[in-house]
This record gives structure tokens, sequence and C-alpha cells, in this order.
């Protein structure tokens, strides 16, 4: 009998433990991706015309953030395998760039997706768009671009993009394309 109430009382002090870590509050913190201070781990090759690169930075405690360019187009993934995750491949369709401030999503301390404002070229190449890419984080793989809104088109951008990050990360399917969320604008 007095082992089943230490049982019992093991697995009562599991489940608060597991209710807990659940019930954790959503943060973000934020990091930068500067890529001088990257490790550069392909470069360009002006001579045979190839142009762009690809850069490990580190980002939130030490995940890694793969960035690369190529054809004027980013890609951005993250992880220890983040060159070999979907993200890696994703990008906007237009030439665009992406902004050096990279917010984290975290529960319980462990980051499950990030915003980035990514910066696409307009029809006119003088101009550029502004939208927020959501991309989930997923330990085992299948870190992807899960949500995209068109900060121009949509007052509360930011706010969508937390939204989409809190309540789709996790459970994307990566084989699908990004949703877009509110009023699609450039994004279309």
């Amino acid at each position: 009998m007095k082992r089943l109430r230490l049982s019992l009382l093991a697995l009562s002090g599991l489940l608060a433990a597991l209710q807990a870590a659940t019930a954790a509050p959503i943060e973000s913190t934020y990091t930068k991706i500067l890529l001088d201070g990257c490790q550069l781990i392909t470069s360009p090759d002006e001579e045979e015309g190839t142009f762009g690169g690809a850069w490990q930075c580190a980002g939130y405690k030490g995940t890694g953030v793969y960035v690369a360019e190529g054809d004027l187009r980013m890609f951005v993934s993250f992880g220890p395998d983040a060159a070999n995750e979907p993200a890696a491949g994703q990008t906007l369709p237009s030439f665009n760039s992406v902004n050096e401030t990279l917010e984290w999503r975290l529960k319980g301390g462990v980051p499950f997706a990030t915003i980035l404002r990514w910066f696409p070229s307009l029809e006119d190449s003088t101009k550029t768009g502004s939208v927020l890419i959501v991309t989930q984080l997923l330990p085992g793989g299948g870190t992807c671009q899960i949500a995209r809104i068109d900060a121009q088109a949509n007052k509360n951008a930011n706010e969508m993009a937390r939204q989409a990050a809190d309540s789709m990360a996790g459970s994307f399917d990566c084989t699908q394309p990004p949703q877009i969320i509110g009023n699609p604008g450039i994004l279309y």
C-alpha cells in the first residue's frame, strides 16, 4: 500500500510538471543576423559567374541560423541541420533581402518558431515590399515556412505573425506551401 501511495505521488508530481511545461507562457526574444559575424560556408565565384553565398550564424542560445543568397533571393533556415531543412529552399518569388532582426517565439524557454521581415522587390524594382515570414522549428526536422503576412497590407501584421506562430507551429505539414494570412497585398 505504501508503494502504491509513493507511485501515485510520483505520478501526480510528473503530471504537475508536464502541466506546468505545457502551461508555460509564450514569449519573444530577439537576435540579430549579422553576416559579417557569421561563418562563411560557401562563397560566390565571380570568375565563373556565380553570385551569392551561404553563412552559418548563431541564433538564440546557439541555435543554428543558416542564411543563403542566390539569384538575388534569400533563404533562411534553422537548427543543427538547417541547410537540409525545407526552409533552406524556400524564398519569395521576387528578388529580396531580409531584415537583421529575428524574433524567436519561445515556450518554456524553448524556441518553436521565428518571425523574420523580408523585403521583396516590387515590379518596378525601385521600391520594396515588407513581408513577415513565420517559420516553424521542429527538433527532429520539419523546419519550414508556415505563414506569410504582407506587412504593408495589414495594420496588425506583427500580431498576426505571432498568432500564426503560436497556433500553427509544430503541426504544419511542410509539404504544403506557407499560408498567406490576412490581406494578401503583394503576396496574392
